[in-house]
């Protein structure tokens, strides 16, 4: 078998695992293009695309040999609902660690779900290192938000259902962050097409998988970057996400938008196309307004609605 056709494999066991748990979300027109076709993970439990990735992983550890003893994760919010829904279906204690700046409603929201949020001293700076300190008091299995096969794969089943629904596309993009989201959404359109191409989307101030994808070699930002996208304010993508990216090739461009951009697709989502997107969950559709993905048959995964709402009514009134 070939690289993408073991991770393809790996995607339709994910797909299995994960189906009683998950909303298959749609495939919607819109009437700003009638070649373009939205993915909204708006709609899927807890307002994120994560469960996917979550589910396949915290099913994937109690299905193996020796049950753990709760299950650990560090997020800004939707990691976090996704990792606390699926460790309270299958009954494990989940301990999620957020920065103290984060999304209040996430904050809330991860709460309702039963896990354990520790925020006071987590920053953005130091999380990773209070990480390590609380796995290793409480003894429980990490499950990281994008550097974790079993994360990447479930993570590719968004675009597996987009091509299933809607197999001609030319062009899927979508958000990347830490690159768990577009990892899988690349396998997945590869497997499908190899000539389909395959565009990642990040905000300019926070440009690390741009960098890492001209640089041919992962790239880490300074310091904690300043966007309105808070899901993607990771500064460098993870080392199985690389591999799968560019290492293989498997992505074919990476593009950026500003603030300004990012901004006008949120407005454009909420009052034209009536989709609650979070501006992360908006990427891909600033990408596509502003000129920076080809005009073609596209798709674009449309990863969350869980937004601040002060920020989208500031958003809206301007």
């Amino acid at each position: 078998m070939t690289y993408v056709e073991q991770h393809a494999e790996q995607v339709s066991r994910a797909a299995e695992r994960i189906r009683s748990h998950l909303r298959r979300t749609p495939v919607l027109t819109t009437d700003l293009d009638p070649d373009l076709r939205l993915k909204p993970e708006c709609f899927q439990v807890t307002g994120s695309f994560k469960p996917r990735g979550a589910f396949n992983a915290v099913l994937s550890l109690v299905d193996g040999s020796a049950r753990p003893a709760g299950v650990i994760a560090v997020s800004s919010g939707n990691h976090a609902q996704a990792v606390a829904l699926a460790a309270a279906t299958v009954g494990l204690p989940a301990l999620i660690l957020i920065p103290e700046d984060a999304n209040p409603a996430k904050v809330a929201a991860t709460r309702a779900l039963g896990a354990e949020v520790m925020q006071d001293g987590i920053t953005f700076a130091n999380r990773e290192q209070r990480l390590r300190e609380v796995m290793a008091e409480r003894g429980f299995t990490l499950v990281h938000p994008f550097d974790d096969w079993n994360v990447i794969h479930g993570q590719g089943t968004a675009a597996r259902e987009l091509l299933q629904d809607e197999p001609g596309l030319d062009v899927v993009a979508a958000p990347v962050g830490g690159g768990g989201l577009l990892a899988g959404t690349a396998i997945s359109s590869k497997h499908h097409n190899a000539g389909l191409k395959v565009v990642g989307v990040e905000p300019a101030a926070a440009d690390d998988a741009y960098r890492t994808w001209r640089a041919g070699s992962i790239q880490t930002l300074a310091g904690s970057p300043r966007t309105l996208a808070d899901g993607v304010r990771t500064t460098a993508i993870g080392a199985r996400n690389f591999e799968v990216m560019f290492e293989h090739r498997l992505v074919d461009e990476i593009v950026t938008v500003t603030e300004d951009q990012i901004a006008d697709a949120v407005r454009i989502a909420w009052s034209r196309m009536h989709l609650a997107l979070e501006p992360t969950g908006a990427l891909p559709l600033a990408a596509y307004i502003s000129g920076k993905l080809p005009r073609a048959r596209t798709g674009l995964i449309l990863s969350g609605g869980n937004a601040n709402l002060q920020t989208v009514a500031t958003l809206l009134a301007n």
